[in-house]
């Protein structure tokens, strides 16, 4: 029996600060409208609940997209956005320390990694066993994942058998989403 899954990234969100950081993030008005029209979209698909990242972005999407499907919502910490690394708590510019990696990692090299950071491997098996839990437990039915760019990115190429370089096609604004099915062992992109 097959299991849908919706992955989305979570809404816009504003920083108390400009400093690095894994954490935080609240929703702008723009991203709490985005985590509104994610739920409206899929108001009426059989959506049985909501999971997300424990940071808060996801989760205030989460929310919002679960009172509008009249869900509940289940927080895992395997969802959550790779790591900034040595970055966290300095005034270092994410797009010229993380950017060549991520690069790196989209042409297949595992060994690239963040300063202080994590493996892609890791996130990609984090991602994954969270995403099979999802799934089992939604056997015969859909479910939202409410999660972040970069981990969406380095895991659908993955779990799809698909060349990494494919997570090109998968820059999502907020609130965007990819729709995923997995019938067996098997995962595709509906």
């Amino acid at each position: 029996m097959s299991s849908r899954l919706v992955l989305a990234r979570h809404g816009l969100a504003e920083y108390e600060t400009d400093l690095v950081t894994d954490d935080g993030g609240t929703l702008s008005a723009e991203g709490r409208e985005q985590a509104r029209a994610l739920g409206a979209r899929l108001a009426g698909e059989g959506i049985d609940a909501v999971w997300c990242s424990p940071l808060s972005r996801a989760v205030q999407t989460a929310e919002i997209a679960a009172g509008v499907l009249g869900v509940g919502v289940t927080v895992r910490e395997g969802l959550r956005e790779y790591g900034v690394g040595l970055l966290a708590g300095t005034d270092g510019s994410e797009r010229e320390v993380i950017g060549p990696v991520f690069d790196r990692w989209v042409d297949g090299d595992d060994a690239a990694l963040i300063p202080g950071g994590e493996a892609v491997a890791g996130i990609v098996a984090r991602m994954t066993r969270v995403l099979d839990e999802v799934a089992d437990r939604h056997e015969g039915g859909s479910a939202l994942v409410v999660s972040h760019g970069g981990a969406i990115m380095a895991t659908v190429p993955e779990l799809l058998a698909r060349p990494r370089r494919t997570a090109w096609d998968l820059l999502l604004d907020g609130g965007g989403f990819v729709e995923l099915v997995r019938d067996g062992p098997v995962w595709t992109r509906r």
